[in-house]
């Protein structure tokens, strides 16, 4: 192993940062002697990582996670932030081939293509050589994100040479080389950090790799199984290999859920968070940022339509309000005294008690340090929302066929962005606002311990077998005791356990994954599977539409961009895909 010293500072990362989109890198180059610049080692790898920033944001939010049963984007008007259908598509299952441009998969590639050249280059001839254990790490999670979303995938061992293409591998050939990697460098001894501080928050150490590896095992039935023949029974192997890397995670003290739920997810969270695993650690000053947290302000209505202030200052910059929670995802935030269900607003609110520990109003307050002023939810949101077609502004107008948009039914676009219960789990400052044009600072949780807990738990519910002495109720409770939820007694099923989770992991990236496994990305929630036809121009009477393709299995994958399919000839669409 070549000497190599760990280190980060502020200079470190944010050199990183600045050089996360150099792509004009030799593939070719080869350092003839290691460099015994430790800073510049760091600083290069950081940037590796740091591609993360450029696609975990806008674009995989309204791809991946409307996918999932918690909520849904709306269009509050005719030209109401309809924008071809790119909050809209993915909460009906209806995505196509042009929606977010190229940048989920072009993210990935770019990830993947940029921290090959730096594994080619600090490997050399070795590429199994210690020191690029942590890009390679990244490398895998770039190319799990691959798998998970679009089925085959390809396996860059390598960058590609101009003009090279490359083909797309079977999903649990893709899965079984993602295994492989990571074994190979959690087996060598010292190639990963071990340690869980600021030298590597944020970056991949030995507990990023594990855990990404127990997310791998939890699924494999699904990657390694036909996808539309998917279903909660589906057979996993490897069960008792995700329980020993859950043990592995666990036995290391290292982590912990804490106590105080909502306070994980201020502007001020970071290393500290024990329940943190790997996390995206963002700074809205920092340029290479991009957009990744700035839609989370879209669950919030604009504040020219709010008097008091929708956050407690005035705003004039556009906060679209057009993703609701779904009817379902409300109803599963129902556990006496869990601290959880007051992210979960609707109806008439508004409070500055800066004491938000012995207030019952359902809001989120953020107390800004010095500085009286807090920070709120949302003033009057109506539980109550229901979409049509499109036909309470079409109705008459043949420019606009039904069904070609989605609205939300009955009042102006001022009444109906009042509509529909919200989720405030990453609430803002004012700076965020003033000074990042609404960039937030709010870390983004990738792996949690608490979702290793739940992993675990399933995996025994599952016919794992027990270790440690736990037991599901207990690995459930564990997590409960952090939001104070009661602790859970008899017999917990999976449909308990998907409940759980989404009230631990609403708004982070897995609850598609989520669906999937357990048979129930078919399932009919919110407006999805069918839309309501209204019969005439008053609305008195209407009748039921299922939608195309709602049901179909084969959308448990994600189409291919139609960009990427004219750059590899050599790619094939996914199927249900065909023809769009």
């Amino acid at each position: 192993m070549k000497p190599y010293t760990r280190l980060l500072s502020l200079g470190v990362a944010l050199a990183g940062m600045c050089s996360c989109t150099d792509l004009d890198t030799d593939v070719n180059t080869r350092y003839t002697e290691f460099p015994n610049n430790p800073i510049a080692v760091e600083g290069e790898f950081n940037a590796c990582y740091l591609y993360l920033h450029s696609w975990f944001g806008r674009d995989f939010n309204e791809g991946v996670v409307n996918q999932g049963d918690e909520v849904m984007g709306c269009c509050f008007g005719i030209g109401n932030y309809y924008d071809d259908g790119r909050y809209l598509n993915a909460s009906i299952h209806s995505l196509n081939l042009d929606n977010w441009n190229t940048r989920i998969i072009e993210g990935c590639m770019s990830g993947l293509t940029y921290t090959n050249t730096k594994i080619l280059s600090y490997g050399g001839a070795e590429l199994n050589d210690p020191i690029v254990a942590p890009l390679r790490a990244i490398r895998a999670y770039y190319t799990f994100w691959m798998m998970e979303l679009y089925g085959d995938a390809p396996i860059m061992k390598r960058p590609l040479a101009e003009g090279e293409s490359i083909d797309r591998s079977p999903r649990a050939e893709v899965a079984r080389w993602i295994e492989s990697e990571l074994l190979e460098i959690l087996g060598q001894e010292g190639a990963l950090s071990k340690a869980n501080d600021l030298s590597t928050y944020g970056k991949p150490n030995y507990w990023m790799a594990a855990a990404l590896l127990a997310k791998l095992y939890l699924n494999w039935g699904v990657y390694t199984h036909d996808i539309i023949t998917v279903t909660n029974d589906t057979p996993n192997e490897k069960l008792n290999d995700c329980v020993k890397w859950c043990d592995e995670i666990i036995n290391s003290g290292l982590f912990e859920v804490g106590q105080g739920y909502r306070r994980k997810f201020f502007p001020d969270n970071g290393v500290q968070i024990k329940d943190f695993i790997y996390a995206l650690n963002v700074d809205p000053s920092s340029q290479a940022d991009g957009t990744t947290t700035w839609y989370r302000w879209f669950g919030f209505k604009k504040d020219g339509l709010c008097v008091p202030y929708t956050l407690g200052w005035k705003n004039e910059m556009s906060l679209a309000g057009q993703t609701v929670l779904t009817k379902e995802a409300v109803e599963r935030f129902n556990l006496p005294g869990d601290e959880r269900n007051k992210i979960i607003l609707q109806g008439p609110q508004y409070t500055f008690d800066a004491n938000y520990e012995q207030t019952d109003i359902p809001v989120m307050i953020y107390q800004i340090p010095g500085n009286e002023k807090t920070l709120v939810g949302q003033l009057n949101y109506h539980a109550d929302f229901d979409f049509d077609d499109g036909s309470i502004y079409s109705l008459g107008d043949e420019a606009l066929p039904k069904a070609s948009k989605e609205n939300i039914a009955n009042g102006t676009a001022l009444l109906n962005i009042q509509k529909g219960a919200r989720c405030f789990k990453y609430p803002p400052r004012e700076e965020d606002y003033s000074l990042w044009s609404r960039q937030q600072a709010n870390d983004a949780p990738i792996f949690r311990f608490a979702d290793i807990l739940l992993t675990k738990a399933e995996c025994i519910m599952r016919g794992a077998t027990p270790t440690l002495g736990a037991t599901v109720n207990e690995l459930v409770n564990e997590v409960r005791r952090c939001s104070g939820a009661p602790e859970v007694t008899g017999t917990f099923t999976i449909k308990d356990l998907m409940d759980e989770r989404s009230r631990e992991f609403i708004l982070e990236p897995w609850r598609r994954n989520d669906l999937i496994r357990c048979g129930m990305f078919e399932n009919d929630w919110g407006e999805k599977n069918r839309y309501k036809v209204w019969d005439d121009a008053d609305h008195t009477t209407f009748h039921w539409v299922e939608r195309d393709g709602a049901k179909d299995p084969n959308r448990r994958l994600m189409p291919i961009h139609r960009g990427i399919l004219e750059t590899n000839l050599n790619w094939k669409q996914n199927p249900g895909y065909q023809g769009l």
